[in-house]
């Protein structure tokens, strides 16, 4: 069985779900899903940067609405079941957990853990990140060992 751990920031979309589940053709993955909910101050501001980069004025000016802290917790547990529940109704097997504080660390310890062949990355556009390397799956080419592939997360189920 192919052993793939899955980086995600928010609830799958079917979008999402049919695209990596279709990866690898007819071969069994097991997905073991890392989910960080939305971060603090500095990731807003980072945030609204991408909303106006995309020409999102309107998520820009929201973004100080974006629950943190507990409130955060509550709803990335929920997006976590979700996808979790999405992947295996696709015929994929999926164990999952939120990651609250150092993503990297986390997604390391997992690969090593569950000795995984691959490293996917689902995340929405971080245009500043991206541009200076800061992203996840830039940082993590460096560390996790194996291969790290990008995609860019669909908006809408």
């Amino acid at each position: 069985m192919f052993t793939s751990v899955l980086m995600i920031e928010k609830a799958l979309t079917s979008a999402d779900v049919e695209f990596v589940t279709t990866l690898h053709g007819d071969e069994e993955v097991f997905f073991h899903v890392l989910l960080q909910p939305r971060g603090d101050q500095a990731d807003r501001l980072l945030r609204a940067i991408d909303d106006i980069a995309l020409g999102e004025i309107d998520e820009a000016a929201r973004e100080g609405d974006t629950p943190e802290g507990e409130e955060a917790k509550g709803q990335g547990e929920q997006a976590l079941d979700v996808s979790l529940r999405a992947l295996r109704a696709a015929g994929g097997e999926a164990a999952g957990r939120l990651v609250e504080d150092q993503p990297l660390d986390a997604l390391k310890a997992l690969v090593a853990e569950v000795g995984a062949d691959e490293v996917i990355v689902l995340t929405d556009p971080h245009y500043v990140e991206e541009f200076f390397h800061r992203d996840w799956a830039s940082r993590a080419r460096h560390q996790v060992g194996v291969p790290v592939l990008k995609l860019f997360s669909h908006s809408k189920a």
